[in-house]
């Protein structure tokens, strides 16, 4: 996917990293944009400015108070042009800058001067990376949507083998095609497909309690629905995911709502239902809610009698409410007759696309790494081999991608 005729700010901050930013340089001008270097005094100690004008074909930007930079580029004029803001790498000290406000150099200064997409590269020891201050800027970055490419594990220069380097520019630069394309007019690109589009999606249990300490659940591991929301991210979606307890952690720059009881689930998927175009519900939800759960432990007795009562049925409410402009997708958990089942349940709740599997078999049931499943719609059924839980999440995506509906719906958002 082409950059053409964007303006890139690439901020350089301090470390041994610095070397690879060449490398993110080199690949912004391959792809036909254009990109203006601002760099910390640290970092020079490890690049020179001239290295960097080399490959920009620009004058790098060092300092606020100098004459000659500041006639041909302005730290303001950079900011107010940019397409994107990059900083890679980005030491803790710049991000703590970024985080709070402060602007006291070329590049802390136009951070705050540009309110283009911002996408940070962390590289630093791994200690720094986990320290609590650190983590929590990251989080405050994030929060105001700031898309942070994680480090890497790896060897680091203080001889540690431990998470802290930089991503690699590949990885960087993917982020920012995806972040520059979010937007209609690259949408129909093979490489992001889903660029500006929002796609909501569940995962994972619900947990209906009992007591202090039991709860009634399910076996679902969320692998499947976690997997789906990485596929679609990839694919240049808004996604949000709605998931209940797992052990999983989630996928980098999307929106986690973390839900326990049915009942949670379900006024956390209505309240974003609204803006998705997509929905796909993978998670398995509770059927059955304790009446009257106790605020204290029960004690243990011979018996223990529970009074269930039915949950919300969140796919059926979200295929009643459906609008022309939503492709709702349906999973089936099923342990006999699993294709009957799975197509009554897609007729019933409205549903677009439905995933059908057989929890019984070892290899696809819930908790294993892979599926095999069944693609259930208007026009057939169409079966999937044995594969990763990934797999088949791009297989799924694909499907909707494809399907007639979605092309509909696609052309007229």
């Amino acid at each position: 996917m082409s950059l053409e005729g964007k303006e890139i700010v690439l901020g350089v901050s301090g470390g041994i990293a610095c070397y690879k930013s060449l490398e993110i340089v080199r690949r912004i001008k391959e792809g036909g944009g254009n990109v203006s270097v601002v760099m910390t005094k640290a970092a020079m100690e490890f690049v020179t400015p001239l290295s960097f004008q080399t490959l920009s074909e620009r004058v790098v930007a060092t300092s606020l108070f100098s004459l000659r930079e500041e006639s041909k580029i302005g730290h303001i004029k950079i900011g107010e042009n940019a397409d994107a803001m990059v900083i890679a790498p980005a030491t803790a000290n710049i991000i703590g800058k970024a985080a709070n406000g402060i602007a006291d150099d070329y590049l802390s200064t136009i951070h705050l001067a540009c309110d283009a997409p911002l996408i940070i590269a962390p590289a630093m020891n791994h200690k720094m990376w986990e320290h609590t201050a650190v983590q929590k800027n990251i989080e405050n970055l994030k929060s105001r949507g700031a898309v942070i490419v994680p480090p890497e594990s790896g060897f680091l220069a203080c001889g540690t083998h431990a998470t802290g380097r930089m991503a690699e520019p590949e990885t960087i630069i993917r982020e920012l095609h995806r972040v520059i394309h979010a937007g209609k007019t690259d949408a129909a690109s093979d490489q992001y497909p889903l660029s500006g589009i929002h796609v909501l999606i569940t995962a994972g249990p619900t947990r209906e309690k009992i007591d202090a300490v039991r709860y009634i659940t399910n076996y679902s591991s969320g692998k499947m629905g976690y997997a789906i929301a990485e596929i679609c991210r990839k694919k240049g979606a808004k996604v949000t995911l709605v998931s209940g307890p797992t052990t999983i952690a989630p996928p980098e720059n999307i929106n986690l709502v973390k839900v326990d009881s049915a009942d949670e689930m379900y006024e956390a998927v209505m309240a974003n239902a609204d803006k998705a175009n997509l929905i796909i519900k993978a998670a398995a939800v509770g059927d059955y809610r304790v009446t009257r759960p106790k605020k204290q432990k029960i004690k243990k007795k011979e018996h223990l009698e529970l009074k269930l009562a039915k949950t919300k049925d969140i796919l059926k409410d979200l295929g009643r409410s459906k609008r022309a402009d939503q492709f709702l997708v349906g999973f089936a958990a099923e342990s006999q007759n699993v294709e009957n089942f799975a197509r009554k349940k897609y007729k019933e709740k409205n549903l677009d696309l439905m995933v059908a599997n057989n929890i019984l078999e070892e290899d696809a049931g819930f908790g294993a790494n892979t599926n095999r499943v069944l693609l259930i719609d208007k026009n057939g059924t169409r079966e999937l081999p044995l594969l990763s839980k990934t797999e088949v999440a791009g297989q799924l995506i694909e499907a909707v991608l494809s399907h007639d509906r979605w092309n509909e719906i696609y052309s007229k958002i």
